[in-house]
């Protein structure tokens, strides 16, 4: 975790292990992550580059984030997926996320 990056109130780092949250990240308030999370940049990509998560949103294990995108508020992540383009909020996303793999909800 660098120790530039934002991040807010009452954050859930489950089991920790394996956690990458770049310099530029910013994590809103109750944020859960779990275990081998990482909101990256991309490498494509100068000064602010790593993942904006706004407040109640949930990353699954493994989940890997790139890129200066946004996460919407209270959307979910599951276990393993690949985000490279903003999420809305209240979206729930698996698998590669390039284009539009979600469920509104």
């Amino acid at each position: 975790i660098h120790p530039a990056a934002k991040i807010g109130e009452e954050i859930l780092l489950d089991h920790a292990t394996g956690v990458v949250i770049g310099e530029t990240a910013v994590v809103g308030n109750r944020v859960s992550l779990m275990q081998g999370v990482t909101l990256g940049g991309s490498g494509k990509e100068i000064g602010d580059r790593h993942p904006k998560v706004a407040q109640g949103a949930l990353i699954g294990a493994s989940a890997t984030i790139l890129g200066n995108i946004k996460i919407g508020e209270g959307a979910m992540m599951a276990a393993g997926s690949l985000v490279l383009k903003d999420v809305p909020p209240h979206s729930m996303v698996a698998g590669i996320r390039q284009g539009w793999l979600g469920i509104h909800m």
